[in-house]
């Protein structure tokens, strides 16, 4: 045991604390919050149009007059969610520089728009140019946009470090003479991308979105959509807390990209009423896993406290921990029980997301639950209540619920080892205390 700590410590944290400090993926996280309260407003639009049962409570015509009032909604946020992901990457790669970051933010976007073929061919054949194409700026798009804005920025970033820029004397606006500075590094960046636009057109691809997303996105697409790398990276999530890093942000910020191309694609073919394509979705991972009392599904470890524990220390944890692990916040119970550096709890800790994983993928895939839909559900939401809502249908929430007694199971034998040690620990103070 004591070798395999030393290799962990060596070997395995070193790794994690770089992934967790890396700038590239702090930049990528924060983009990825950024469009998250967008994505919560097309849900919430999504979520009323296709309320179970809503032709039933205010007929076909109030159901109309919901679908012309909020359809609008889910077009101009989550289907355009890489623009803001583009946005989000070139304003936060440059502040980390301290350079400005609205500047990048701009250009970002333009040189994304460079890339992007601006026109669309109609089902008759006909060829409409000057439009951007909405799928281009959703799922499609999406590793176009984040590896796009990501030179982008960096160039931005190199020329003006380099004062490669024009400087304007005293007196003049400070708007005025920071858009000036950026003249320059903007030029440098439209005219790379221009380059790499005509260049593309000489390809078999004809351009960049169709190659990346032919060699690049399509197989971590897939890869990422399997059960086997799925289980992998919940292990990952697990094994990382343990050890008293916060695995969910490590884990989430090299797979989010993916996770949410699959839950754009999703949620597109929702709203056009075909067969859902995956079932590893954001959703699914945050929904099955984080939606049952935070990471671990520690809401079944605070019932389990209350149902086998009697040691007044335990007992205590699970008192300050129930209000929090109802909205799925479980630092009180993580740190105070504690689960890292525990031993005692590390079997259950890791292979009970596991089984719960496992099951959840195997219930989408044999259609007795529906897959989840690609609306954003946020994570502070209880179980049962973001089951139904990701997967529009109460068979999620009862998942869920399946979910939950499968872990309070689990950890039962673990629970009650940890109880009576803590028990033997409370009896010998007392006894000291006399």
């Amino acid at each position: 045991m004591d070798k395999f700590n030393l290799f962990i410590e060596e070997r395995i944290l070193p790794i994690a604390g770089k992934l967790g400090s890396s700038r590239i993926l702090r930049v990528l996280r924060d983009a990825f919050m950024l469009s998250f309260p967008l994505t919560i407003v097309g849900s919430i639009a999504v979520v009323l149009m296709n309320f179970p049962y809503l032709d039933k409570i205010i007929g076909s015509a109030g159901v109309l007059f919901v679908n012309n009032v909020f359809g609008i909604l889910p077009s101009v946020t989550m289907s355009i969610a890489t623009l803001f992901i583009v946005i989000g990457i070139g304003y936060y790669f440059a502040k980390s520089y301290e350079v400005d970051g609205i500047f990048s933010a701009a250009i970002a976007v333009s040189a994304f728009l460079v890339l992007t073929p601006l026109s669309i061919t109609t089902e008759g054949g006909e060829i409409i140019n000057d439009v951007i194409p909405i799928a281009r700026l959703g799922a499609k798009g999406m590793f176009v946009g984040i590896i796009g804005s990501f030179i982008a920025s960096s160039i931005y970033v190199f020329v003006t470090k380099k004062n490669w820029t024009i400087k304007m004397p005293e007196g003049v606006p400070t708007a005025v003479a920071k858009s000036f500075a950026a003249l320059i590094p903007g030029c440098i960046v439209i005219l790379v991308f221009l380059a790499i636009r005509v260049g593309f057109t000489y390809t078999v691809w004809g351009n960049v979105h169709d190659f990346i997303y032919e060699i690049i996105q399509m197989p971590l697409v897939s890869l990422g959509s399997g059960l086997a790398a799925t289980l992998v990276a919940i292990f990952a999530i697990q094994f990382l807390w343990f050890f008293g890093l916060h695995g969910q942000i490590i884990v989430n910020s090299v797979l989010d990209p993916v996770w949410n191309t699959l839950s754009l694609e999703n949620y597109e073919a929702f709203v056009k009423g075909s067969d859902l394509p995956n079932i590893i979705t954001k959703q699914f991972i945050e929904t099955f896993t984080v939606g049952m009392g935070g990471t671990g599904m520690t809401l079944a470890v605070i019932a389990g406290i209350f149902v086998y524990c009697k040691s007044k220390s335990l007992k205590q944890i699970g008192k300050l921990s129930a209000p929090a692990g109802i909205f799925n916040v479980n630092e009180p119970v993580i740190f105070g029980l504690p689960i890292v550096m525990n031993p005692t709890i590390l079997i259950p800790w890791i292979v009970a997301p596991i089984i719960v994983v496992t099951l959840s993928y195997f219930a989408m895939k044999t259609g007795m639950v529906p897959k989840t839909t690609g609306v954003a559900v946020p994570w502070t939401v209880p179980i049962f209540f973001s089951g139904t809502l990701a997967t529009n249908s109460i068979r999620g929430g009862l998942l869920q619920l399946v979910n939950f007694a499968i872990v309070f199971v689990a950890w039962m034998p673990f629970l009650k080892s940890l109880d009576i040690i803590n028990l033997k620990n409370e009896s010998l103070k007392k006894s000291e205390e006399v």
